[in-house]
């Protein structure tokens, strides 16, 4: 550059606001580029903070009680202290926070603007910590800090873009969907007990990339209190195991409930028994209920401790038997010379990112067959694929052409993006958690394929065709498929809808699972007209050799032209 310059523009924002590198990056501009006097565009941004209880949220994060009937009466897992007193993971979880039910949480605060970053002058990438006094709504256990952020685009803050949820926006109608930016869930270290008018301090801690926030009952400066505290990090292990959808899964006490019943229809006094799935708590569930013994598979050493520490604190550690690796490579000595007569398992695995990456259940099925009695009961004993053509509130933007963008033609990415989807694993489903992306069902769900697990992967490929006819009206931007897992002949466990759509097609999706988007290229684009698609036919495989699952789908009109 031949000189500085005195006009800084750049977008280096995430969710979190920082989280992208933008104060090193703003810190270096001014040192190095921009003039003393510049002006930044945008110009300045502010985080905001909500205090509340949730005991939903709170579920994305510690691991609750669990009850389990038994014939002998209730008996209750508990989490080790560790777990209780563990501060926690500290990574923001961002979400749509407008698709959370307000009857999910309680507002304890108003929303408070918590710090200010002035972009058109030096910034600082150095730790620092900003505080807030006010007082409580309500009585309640403060646990969770939604925050946001807006900004400014120019100097006297004429021209604003927020990520404020509908209930704290100035204009909830006109409400702007985003993806790229959300909104922020923080957790507190412990919940705290608050009182009705009783003020309180929050304080918002960031380092050069992470934000995280603090609840004080004095105003730390003028108690003397260390305000920069170092960022949390979890010390459990089950943090760094367990996703927020998982702790939320494993908090599921109606989930659990189900997996009970159906133990207790397979589970006899004899039974020995061998869960597979990683950081499960199936296997104190099987004990519970009345089997004989029980071995668990636990592939890292890492999740090997985690439950080892909760099977202690259950004083279980003596009763089930966790094996430490992989299971195609056990050995009658690992189950003491048993032979296994109930194979379990949820099934979840922690590498998985589209449903069905959890018949690896299936590979480990067959690999331990020699292990297995000749009438030995498998749970889940079968799943099923299922899928069903939608249209989606918003979704469906994130494949959509841009085409005309704020007078800006913008043709050309629209091609080179084009041609990108032109790739095979551009034409494969995506995951996505479909409770934070509203859709309508056009159709029926359909089940496309089964998988037995009660025999052997097969050498030969599974390969379904059909059609899914449409019985709703609607723009069908896509197809959404997701598992069944048949836990007994009278029980099964989605991990898609659940419950039928409703009669206009509004879907009710499982919030503890990704499930798979098939996107339709030919409907994503709303300047181009289309037909009236009667039917979309499928074709689908299952490739036992790799364990992939591929897919095609076409829209097809009452001409019978495909798209």
């Amino acid at each position: 550059m031949p000189c500085r310059a005195n006009i800084l523009v750049t977008e280096l924002f995430d969710t979190e606001l920082i989280g992208e590198g933008a104060l090193p990056s703003y810190e270096h501009a001014h040192r190095h580029l921009v003039q003393e006097n510049c002006e930044a565009v945008p110009h300045r941004a502010t985080v905001y903070a909500q205090l509340v209880e949730s005991r939903r949220m709170w579920s994305w994060n510690k691991l609750f009680p669990i009850h389990v009937q038994t014939s002998l009466g209730e008996q209750v897992i508990v989490p080790p202290l560790e777990l209780e007193r563990c501060p926690g993971a500290p990574s923001v979880y961002d979400i749509q926070l407008n698709q959370v039910s307000p009857a999910d949480f309680t507002v304890l605060s108003d929303v408070l603007p918590m710090f200010s970053v002035d972009f058109s002058k030096q910034v600082s990438s150095s730790a620092a910590c900003h505080s807030r006094q006010f007082e409580p709504l309500v009585s309640g256990r403060a646990q969770v800090v939604l925050s946001w952020w807006d900004i400014e685009m120019d100097p006297e803050g004429k021209i604003k873009c927020t990520m404020a949820p509908f209930w704290a926006h100035s204009d909830p109608e006109g409400l702007q969907w985003r993806d790229h930016w959300m909104q922020c869930v923080y957790f507190l270290s412990q919940e705290e007990p608050v009182i009705q008018g009783s003020a309180l301090c929050l304080v918002a801690h960031h380092d050069d990339y992470c934000v995280w926030y603090s609840l004080w009952r004095t105003s730390p400066e003028k108690n003397g209190g260390d305000l920069h505290q170092v960022r949390p990090v979890c010390d459990c292990q089950a943090h760094l195991l367990w996703n927020r959808p998982r702790f939320g899964e494993l908090n599921d006490q109606d989930r659990t409930d189900q997996y009970v019943q159906a133990l207790g229809t397979v589970l006899k006094p004899d039974s020995i028994c061998l869960c597979v799935s990683d950081g499960s708590l199936l296997p104190m569930l099987a004990w519970h209920l009345g089997a004989k013994q029980v071995f668990t598979v636990e592939c890292s050493a890492a999740s090997h401790r985690l439950m080892k520490k909760i099977f202690k604190a259950n004083h279980l550690e003596e009763k089930i038997n966790i094996i430490e690796k992989r299971s195609e490579l056990l050995t009658p000595a690992d189950l003491g010379g048993k032979k296994v007569s109930l194979l379990l398992g949820e099934p979840f695995f922690t590498t998985s990112l589209l449903p069905w990456h959890n018949l690896y259940f299936w590979y480990v099925r067959t690999a331990v067959d020699q292990h297995l009695v000749p009438s030995a009961i498998v749970m889940p004993q079968a799943a099923s694929l299922h899928a069903m053509v939608v249209e989606f509130r918003d979704l469906w933007r994130i494949r959509s052409p841009c085409g005309d963008c704020e007078g800006f033609d913008v043709h050309i990415m629209d091609d080179m993006v084009k041609r990108a989807l032109d790739f095979r694993e551009s034409r494969e489903a995506e995951p996505h958690p479909l409770w934070e992306y509203p859709c309508r069902s056009l159709s029926e769900p359909q089940r496309i394929l089964t998988f037995d697990f009660r025999q052997l992967v097969p050498q030969q490929p599974v390969r379904a065709e059909g059609a899914i006819e449409l019985r709703r009206p609607g723009r069908s931007h896509g197809a959404v498929l997701w598992m069944d897992y048949h836990l007994t002949p009278d029980s099964t466990v989605s991990t898609g809808l659940l419950r039928p759509a409703g009669d206009k097609g509004d879907c009710c999706w499982n919030p503890h699972c990704k499930q798979a988007v098939y996107f339709f290229s030919t409907s994503l684009d709303p300047r181009v007209p289309l037909s009236s698609p009667q039917s979309v036919t499928y074709t689908v495989e299952f490739r036992p050799h790799t364990g992939d699952i591929t897919m095609d789908f076409r829209l097809s009109d009452d001409l019978g032209s495909v798209h």
